[in-house]
């Protein structure tokens, strides 16, 4: 079972949770009751008020992915040096020139660092990235003063000199995220003047090709790899890959990085490029590999087959029936495979001839411009919603202009709003800062004074 701690798990907290399941399973509270049951292996005693504080804590561990109470608590004590919370970094906050105990330049570097790289916050935008290279413009000799600094700005000149003074900082952690070098030069979207040279210096001299973080203590890591394929939640445009992705992911894995980065196949899987996937493939995705980051936490924090089973799951809820013709042409659809929601899905021929079947019934699975044509012929509703929104709303927030347009064209509404905000899909291109989807979305859009001014 994958597992699936809250953002920031502290032991109190689940020792809490634990007294509180405690004391409802001994009232017989039915809630408590049914969760006990589902997560305890031996079930509730036909007397709940033997029900042991031992037998809560079995419950809350088991709940959250870990075999035992033991194996939680040894999670959090070797998860919690590698946690780092980017969440909490406030760039305002690093202005040395405010304080005055700081040196201004240390600052100055500070503010950099926390405004070059992706956070995979809300934070993450242009504007940030832009501030930095004004910042580190105005003061160049930053990337003398700090290896982090040189780092972020692929500076490989000033990295080289750092390293001839001192080769072990090539290891050393630092800047406002604690973050070694090479994950400063990976998760960089400031201009950056040759980070693959810079990312090929700081492995010869012995950085970790699989360095990486635990955002907010959660289990899967945020590695290198991750922070070069870049994507996720916030959409392509507030949080995209890296420039130099392709050339900094094959260095990466030519050094031993592990292919089964689950948070990298997280953040690319919403967009229906397969260029990742590809890569990772070609270099033993879906193969046991080196493991590190489930040695470094004590558990795994999902399986291969896991892994494999959530990107199968993914791409035929969402009509990526090529990415599942890929994924069955490296022998990763075997005849069942059981994905993270528990349903089974049918053999590999069948689960790509579905997708595409079923594509043609729902618009929200046409993954394709040729998809949505198919749609439209099978009479799928354009503007049908799910998850509260069109087909359209979400093209839109992925900046796909490709399928926007395809949308467009066979009749999806432009005026469509959503139900969690009321907006449109220009609006959800805006947010998104997806320019080539909002500039089309601009041009057919009604001028609302009140979304649109």
């Amino acid at each position: 079972m994958a597992l699936s701690l809250p953002a920031n798990p502290d032991l109190e907290r689940f020792r809490r949770d634990a007294r509180r399941l405690q004391r409802a399973v001994r009232l017989a509270e039915p809630e408590a009751l049914a969760h006990a049951a589902r997560h305890h292996p031996e079930g509730v005693p036909s007397d709940p008020t033997t029900f042991a504080l031992a037998d809560a804590q079995l419950v809350v561990a088991r709940a959250y992915g870990l075999p035992s109470w033991p194996r939680l608590r040894a999670y959090l004590r070797a998860a919690a040096p590698l946690t780092r919370d980017p969440a909490a970094i406030d760039p305002t906050a690093t202005d040395g020139a405010k304080s005055p105990t700081a040196h201004p330049e240390e600052g100055s570097a500070s503010a950099v660092l926390a405004l070059a790289c992706l956070t995979y916050t809300e934070r993450d935008e242009p504007a940030r990235w832009a501030r930095a290279a004004q910042l580190l413009a105005n003061e160049p000799h930053l990337v003398d003063r700090s290896i982090f600094v040189a780092a972020v700005a692929g500076d490989a000149e000033a990295v080289a000199r750092h390293l001839a003074a001192d080769p072990s900082a090539a290891s050393r952690e630092g800047g406002p995220f604690r973050w070694a070098p090479l994950l400063h030069v990976v998760y960089s979207r400031m201009p950056q003047r040759d980070p693959v040279e810079t990312a090929r210096l700081l492995l010869d001299a012995g950085a970790d090709p699989d360095a990486g973080y635990l955002w907010q203590g959660l289990p899967t890591p945020f590695t290198a790899l991750t922070g070069a394929f870049g994507e996720g939640e916030q959409g392509p445009a507030r949080q995209p890959r890296h420039p130099q992705w392709r050339p900094l992911a094959q260095l990466l894995l030519a050094r031993g990085a592990d292919p089964n980065d689950r948070q990298a196949l997280y953040n690319r899987m919403f967009n229906r490029d397969d260029s990742h996937l590809e890569l990772l493939l070609a270099h033993g995705l879906g193969r046991p590999a080196s493991e590190v980051w489930a040695r470094r936490t004590g558990e795994p924090a999902e399986t291969v087959d896991e892994m494999v089973a959530r990107q199968v799951h993914w791409a035929r809820r969402h009509g990526f029936h090529q990415r599942l013709a890929l994924l069955a042409a490296h022998g990763l659809l075997p005849d069942q495979v059981v994905d993270t929601g528990g349903h089974v899905e049918r053999a590999a021929g069948d689960a790509v001839a579905d997708a595409a079947a079923e594509a043609a019934a729902d618009v929200h699975l046409a993954a394709s411009p040729e998809a949505v044509r198919a749609a439209v012929a099978a009479g799928a509703d354009l503007d049908a919603r799910r998850d509260g929104r069109t087909a359209l709303h979400q093209a839109a927030y992925m900046d796909d202009v490709e399928l926007v347009q395809a949308l467009l064209d066979a009749g999806a509404d432009p005026e469509a709003r959503d139900d969690s905000h009321g907006t449109r899909p220009l609006e959800w291109a805006r947010w998104a800062r997806a320019a080539s989807a909002e500039a089309l979305l601009r041009r057919v859009t009604r001028t609302d004074a009140g979304l649109d001014g």
